[in-house]
């Protein structure tokens, strides 16, 4: 899935937020030093004029261009940013009060502290905003992990002009060339990952790849293989406007660095629903972790007295793209469960990448049993929830084991951060036993993929968990 970013104020909605509590502030201590006292709330006057300066500034941050490329911008750049931010609000409210003839009802030092106070805030948590953003961006946090696909002769050019800005949202990994063998080398300080096509998918199979430039100069045929190759994958596709394709899917316009490309994914998403779906990941798994807490009370004395060791399980977990993670669950099996496993891989009852079994002896009897019919084990993802590791809605994340017998195809499930639940457990889950149908599940959920969706599969989960049906 790619961000869709068609609006740059939208992509920068923390900065707004920012600044309309800068606001809030400076018009609350400036009422507090000219006026003295706590009475703003039952001022009406200055109640209602806050609201239009509000309303003024989410309305100015709309249609100006005050917050494109704020994340690259330098401190000066950004004090006069905010002085101009401030200036258009001042010319806004000065308009809105001849015209509503409420000139006379305010201060004029109140004015002055206020827009005073409002510049310097809003310097300071821009400020302080921005240099959280770059030590991010800085140290690989939250960036995508772009590979460059390219020729001997497009090579420097093209790793040059992703690379001259800073501050971007991606990080490139590598280069892969076409047409020479030149591994164990490196073009403007980029290592040479793979050469060739073949160990292109390679590559890609078995690292953590989000997105690809496919910058081939006149090799127009692989150019369209590979793109169709790494689309089949879930994986992002940039080319050049020159080398643009008409039959993939989703194309918009994009710059990455100095370079105007048409991106393709399978799957896109705006930076506000993108938003909503994280906010409702939070507060469900503050929820969660409220109830996991209370569960652990009830729980943790059975597990222990039926199998002396650690409450908690954590496994190792393949997440968004190939990225792994520990994984955490109430400890529903015996401690030397993962050992066993290898013993039972001859009574698996799902065809395919996955592992299954009725009857699973290494399932703690009695208390191992009761949380897993009950999904009580999955409780403790909660906390994977909050770290970002998972999402509330979307694709199971396999174990190391199984997608290290991935085909290329099965690559498509990791396309999107993995869910506490999905698709595939409201569809039967324990009645499926062809690990493809589970991709074709999967790949539908992906391609399908809207917030009301999401609220579909979590209301059908709680009716599933209630009815005590898929799980075994």
């Amino acid at each position: 899935m790619y961000k869709r970013t068609t609006r740059s104020w939208l992509k920068h909605i923390d900065f707004i937020i920012l600044d309309l509590i800068a606001l809030f502030v400076s018009f609350t201590a400036a009422y507090y030093i000219r006026l003295g006292g706590y009475r703003l709330f039952n001022d009406a006057a200055y109640r209602n004029i806050l609201i239009v300066i509000l309303v003024f500034h989410v309305v100015i941050a709309f249609f100006s261009r005050n917050y494109s490329d704020i994340v690259r911008r330098g401190y000066w750049r950004e004090f006069l940013a905010v002085i101009q931010q401030n200036l258009w609000i001042l010319v806004c409210l000065a308009v809105y009060l001849v015209f509503t003839k409420q000139s006379a009802t305010y201060s004029r030092l109140f004015w002055i502290l206020f827009f005073f106070l409002n510049t310097v805030l809003m310097c300071i948590f821009r400020f302080i905003r921005k240099a959280m953003i770059r030590a991010r961006l800085q140290n690989g946090d939250g960036q995508s992990e772009l590979l460059v696909v390219t020729t001997t002769s497009f090579a420097e050019d093209c790793l040059q002009g992703l690379l001259k800005q800073e501050y971007q949202p991606f990080h490139v990994i590598g280069a892969a060339v076409l047409d020479a063998e030149i591994l164990d080398s490196e073009i403007q300080g980029i290592p040479v990952v793979a050469a060739g096509q073949s160990a292109i998918m390679d590559y890609v199979m078995n690292h953590v790849v989000d997105e690809v430039l496919i910058s081939t100069g006149e090799h127009t045929w692989v150019a369209e293989t590979l793109a169709e190759q790494f689309l089949d994958m879930g994986i992002v596709v940039h080319m050049g406007m020159d080398k643009a394709l008409e039959d993939l899917p989703n194309q918009q316009v994009q710059q990455l660095g100095n370079w105007h490309v048409i991106t393709s994914s399978i799957q896109t998403a705006s930076v506000v629903k993108l938003f909503i779906k994280r906010a409702i990941d939070i507060i469900g798994s503050i929820v969660g972790l409220i109830i996991t807490g209370i569960l652990f009370i009830f729980v943790a004395p059975f597990i222990y007295h039926a199998s002396p060791g650690p409450i908690f399980f954590a496994q190792e977990r393949v997440g968004k793209n190939g990225r792994k993670f520990k994984l955490y669950k109430f400890r529903s099996m015996y401690m030397d469960a993962e050992e066993r496993k290898k013993d039972l891989m001859e009574q698996n009852e799902v065809q395919g990448q996955m592992f299954k079994m009725e009857n699973d002896p290494r399932i703690i009897k009695g208390v191992g049993q009761f949380i897993r019919r009950t999904s009580i084990d999955e409780f403790p993802q909660f906390w994977n929830i909050l770290r970002g590791d998972m999402s509330l809605v979307g694709t199971r994340p396999p174990t190391v084991d199984e997608y290290e017998r991935y085909e290329q195809h099965h690559k498509v499930r990791l396309s999107f951060r993995p869910g506490l639940t999905g698709l595939w457990q409201v569809s039967g889950r324990s009645e499926i036993t062809d690990f493809e149908e589970v991709v074709k599940l999967d790949e539908e959920y992906i391609l399908n993929w809207g917030l009301l969706e999401d609220f579909r599969i979590l209301f059908k989960t709680v009716v599933v968990v209630l009815a005590r049906k898929g799980s075994k």
